[in-house]
């Protein structure tokens, strides 16, 4: 019994540090995204209910998203380029977790 509650906390820190970030709008700030997006208002880019519109129900919209994340994109909403975001600003895992709770936002 002691040595189950002697791991207890260390076995729920190794659960917490595998678990990938939730996405959320604290995510999207904390990787600059709000600086052109937000939830229902299109900004300088479109808003979150806007691109989970666009691309709901297609599978590829995960991976096509995260690539145009890092590697920028031009005329997918208009003539204004979105620039490459680095993993420096936000990890892969993070941008995948936002990236999920951005195309489930209804």
């Amino acid at each position: 019994m002691a040595l189950r509650t002697a791991l207890a906390p260390l076995v729920v820190s190794a659960l917490l540090a595998a678990t990938p970030a939730l996405g959320s709008e604290k995510l999207s700030t904390q990787g600059g995204c709000t600086t052109c997006h937000a939830a229902a208002k299109k900004g300088i880019g479109p808003s979150w209910h806007d691109i989970a519109a666009k691309y709901k129900g297609q599978a590829d919209a995960p991976a096509l998203l995260a690539k145009r994340v890092r590697e920028g994109s031009k005329g997918v909403w208009g003539a204004l380029p979105m620039a490459p975001t680095p993993a420096a600003k936000i990890s892969d895992a993070d941008l995948n977790a936002l990236i999920a709770w951005v195309l489930k936002t209804p």
